[in-house]
């Protein structure tokens, strides 16, 4: 009887003799190292690497509890996560690590090592802006979003599908960290406090917690995520889930997939992006590296778009469907989703209970409470006017209005 029979949490020691007896990476003789290398709250993620050549894997054991509350937490999210991967690195080959094995007992999900590209969050955090970015950022959204639809799948696989990823616990933590909380004066749910810097509490109460037509506007968007099976998304596609270096991006961690509104990845991606760009306004970052980080926003935006527009003409056949008015509209649709979950991550980030290292770096009330403010008014112009035709230059010349308005000059730099 293996001991990788039943489900126990694995230890360094554990994983390298998993890699030998379950995965048959390494050579039983073959000396190796184990090392813990994941910082979240709901899985354990190891490297093993051969010390006679290099050779390594990664192995992601996802936990029955929440590491921070000791919530119960479903295992299923593992397979999930395993067969997002596999969706994905067929339809998008170049930006998803390889997965080697899943093992549904253990709930561990074995993959390609893809430690040749850093955290996409903290290289635009050194100021790293690499200029494929906006390429490979549309080129991964248009490839993976558009052919989950029932514009292009045969309707009753879709179905099949949506069955398959319904995944309700992280979509609960979606629905209530994103979508319901960071509007609330008082947390509907004791776990979900919002946490406000001091100093900005009469600002979000005002322009939160008592704008009615907020409100409205974030009650149509929660309606969306919960309603509208629209592709299979990633869920999660914030900066630190994308990796990058100078050859692309791999793309990691889609353990909240499931069939929603493909603005959300779309806008999660946007919303990310700002927080860089908000980091070095407000921290004195070079002009060089603000531009970059402005042109990147506004070419993810405007080529996302084309590349969906381009995708819609080459996969969607259904003659219906290729009726120019529902064409529009549907991509419109699309692209105002992203504008208007762009503003609830963006506004989440900063009041919610789980941060971002660009704004949390940020240490100097001088800074740090304009900065905030700034994000929060570019949150809600995002959600407000989402459906009003934005683009890449609108929301890019909406941010540069902000910063010059709350630094008292006329200019990004100034």
């Amino acid at each position: 009887m293996s001991d990788y029979s039943a489900f126990f949490l694995m230890k360094p020691e554990d994983v390298k003799r998993y890699a030998v007896e379950v995965l048959h990476f390494f050579q039983p003789e073959e000396e190796t190292d184990c090392v813990e290398i994941g910082d979240g709250n709901i899985n354990y993620v190891f490297q093993v690497r051969s010390q006679r050549d290099g050779r390594s894997v990664i192995v992601k054991q996802a936990d029955k509890l929440l590491r921070s509350s000791g919530r119960p937490l479903d295992l299923y999210r593992n397979k999930i996560e395993a067969e997002t991967l596999k969706l994905e690195s067929r339809l998008a080959p170049n930006f998803i690590p390889e997965v080697y094995h899943y093992d549904e007992t253990m709930a561990a999900l074995s993959m390609e090592d893809i430690s040749a590209y850093k955290n996409l969050r903290k290289e635009l955090a050194a100021g790293r802006v690499y200029g494929h970015l906006s390429e490979n950022l549309s080129d991964f959204l248009a490839q993976s979003l558009l052919p989950t639809t029932d514009l292009v799948m045969d309707r009753q696989k879709k179905k099949k599908q949506v069955k398959f990823f319904t995944n309700p616990e992280l979509c609960d933590i979606t629905e209530d960290l994103v979508l319901t909380e960071p509007y609330l004066a008082q947390p509907m749910n004791p776990r979900n406090k919002n946490i406000v810097t001091p100093g900005n509490e009469d600002f979000v109460r005002e322009h939160l917690y008592e704008d009615a037509a907020l409100h409205a506007e974030v009650a149509a968007l929660r309606n969306g995520f919960m309603n509208n099976a629209q592709a299979l998304i990633h869920g999660d596609l914030h900066s630190g889930s994308i990796f990058a270096n100078e050859q692309g991006i791999k793309v990691i961690d889609p353990e909240f997939a499931f069939y929603g509104p493909m603005g959300y990845d779309i806008g999660n991606v946007i919303g990310n992006l700002f927080f860089a760009w908000a980091n070095k306004a407000y921290t004195g970052g070079s002009a060089e590296t603000q531009t970059a980080l402005e042109q990147t926003i506004r070419e993810t935006c405007d080529k996302t778009a084309e590349k969906l527009a381009a995708e819609y003409d080459k996969l969607v056949t259904f003659p219906l469907y290729r009726a120019p008015a529902f064409r529009k509209a549907y991509l419109d649709g699309v692209m105002a989703d992203s504008y208007g979950y762009a503003g609830t991550e963006i506004i989440r980030r900063v009041v919610g209970d789980s941060k971002v290292m660009e704004v949390t770096s940020v240490t100097d009330p001088a800074q740090r409470l304009p900065m905030e403010r700034a994000l929060i008014q570019l949150g809600i112009y995002l959600i407000k006017n989402r459906a009003g035709g934005l683009n890449g230059a609108a929301v890019t010349e909406e941010f540069r209005k902000i910063l010059a308005e709350g630094r008292g000059t006329h200019g990004q730099n100034g």
